[in-house]
C-alpha cells in the first residue's frame, strides 16, 4: 500500500496555537516505525499546480493566497499567519490526496497522511483549510479520464462545508458528511447527504448511523472513486469535538467504511483530516489505527 507523506514541509505558528503541526511528524515516524509500509512506499507527492486548484477554486482567490494579499478577515478565518511555506505545504497536501486517488484506482487503497481540507470554499479558506483536497483530487482524477464520478465519505467530527459548497451544482461528485450537529461551522453547507449527531454521541449510535449513511452514499452516488476523510477528532478526548467516541470506535469506524467501499468495488483514498487530542500522541494512535486498517484491507485485497 502506498502512503503520501508531507510533514517536512511545515509552516512557521505563534507559540501556544492550536493547530497540531508535530502530529504529521509523529505520525510518519509511528508508521515508519510499525513496519506496515516498505520503505519504497513512504513517498512524498508532487505539489498541486494551479491548473488542479482552479478546478475547485476561484483564480482571485487562488493569486490572494500566492501572493499574500489576504485580508486580515480572511485570514483569521483560516486560522492560520500567512506565509510562502503555509503555501507550500497546502499544495503539497492536495498533492497527497492526488497521488492517494491515482494509486487507489490503480491498487485500490492508498493514503494520505494529510488533507481533509474540508472547510475551505472556492472563493475563501476557513478552519485550517487553505484548499480543497478532495475536490481538488476528484476533479483532477476526472480531468486525467481515470474516473468519471466520485463520492466523498466525510467523516470528520466537523461538517464538510467547503466541499458541499464547491459541489453542489456538481452532478459527478456525490458528498456525504456525517458530523456533530453543534460544532463548527456555525453555517452548514447542505451536502447530498447530512447526517448531524448530537453531542456525546458514542460508538454504537455513531456506527450504527454511519452504516446507513455509506450505504445510502453509495447507492446514490454511482461512484468510481471514494475519498475517505478519517478525523481523529470524533475521540472523545478531543479538544474540538463533541462527539464520544473511543479508540475502539474509530478502528471499527475505519473498517466498516472501508469493507462497504470494498464490497462495492469503489477504489478508496484514505486522507485524515481533523484530530486535536488533548494528549498529541491519542490522535496520532487514532491515525496510526487508520493506517493499520487500511494497509490490512489493502492486503486481502491484493
Amino acid at each position: 500500500m502506498k502512503v503520501f507523506t508531507s510533514d517536512q514541509f511545515t509552516f512557521p505558528l505563534p507559540e501556544g496555537h492550536r493547530f497540531p503541526m508535530i502530529k504529521y511528524a509523529l505520525l510518519r515516524e509511528a508508521v515508519q516505525g510499525s513496519g506496515l509500509v516498505a520503505p519504497g512506499d513512504l513517498r512524498v507527492p508532487e505539489p498541486t499546480s494551479d491548473e488542479q486548484i482552479l478546478r475547485a477554486h476561484d483564480a482571485v482567490y487562488l493569486e490572494k493566497v500566492k501572493s499574500g494579499r489576504l485580508t486580515v478577515k480572511e485570514i483569521r478565518r483560516i486560522g492560520l499567519p500567512w506565509s510562502p511555506e503555509l503555501v507550500l505545504r497546502a499544495r503539497y497536501s492536495a498533492g497527497g490526496t492526488i497521488a492517494a486517488c491515482r494509486m487507489a484506482l490503480a491498487e485500490g487503497i492508498a493514503v494520505n497522511l494529510a488533507g481533509g481540507t474540508h472547510h475551505a470554499s472556492g472563493d475563501r479558506g476557513q478552519g485550517y483549510c487553505i484548499f480543497n483536497d478532495s475536490v481538488i483530487a476528484a476533479r483532477a482524477m476526472q480531468a486525467e479520464g481515470r474516473v468519471e464520478r466520485a463520492v466523498v465519505l466525510d467523516c470528520d467530527v466537523h461538517q464538510g462545508n467547503g466541499t458541499a459548497a464547491i459541489a453542489r451544482d456538481d452532478p459527478t461528485i456525490f458528498t456525504f458528511s456525517i458530523h456533530n450537529e453543534n460544532n463548527f461551522p456555525l453555517h452548514k453547507e447542505p451536502s447530498d447527504l447530512d447526517i448531524g449527531l448530537e453531542d456525546g454521541a458514542g460508538d454504537e449510535d455513531y456506527l450504527t448511523a454511519l452504516e446507513d449513511g455509506v450505504r445510502e452514499a453509495l447507492g446514490r452516488a454511482g461512484a468510481g472513486l471514494a475519498i475517505y476523510l478519517a478525523g481523529a477528532d470524533p475521540y472523545e478526548g478531543d479538544l474540538l469535538g463533541r462527539l464520544a467516541l473511543t479508540k475502539e470506535g474509530l478502528a471499527r469506524r475505519d473498517r466498516l467504511v472501508l469493507e462497504m467501499c470494498r464490497q462495492a468495488g469503489l477504489p478508496v483514498a484514505v486522507v485524515l483530516a481533523g484530530g486535536y487530542g488533548r494528549y498529541v500522541q491519542d490522535t496520532v494512535e487514532i491515525h496510526l489505527q487508520t493506517v493499520c486498517v487500511s494497509a490490512e484491507l489493502a492486503a486481502q485485497s491484493g
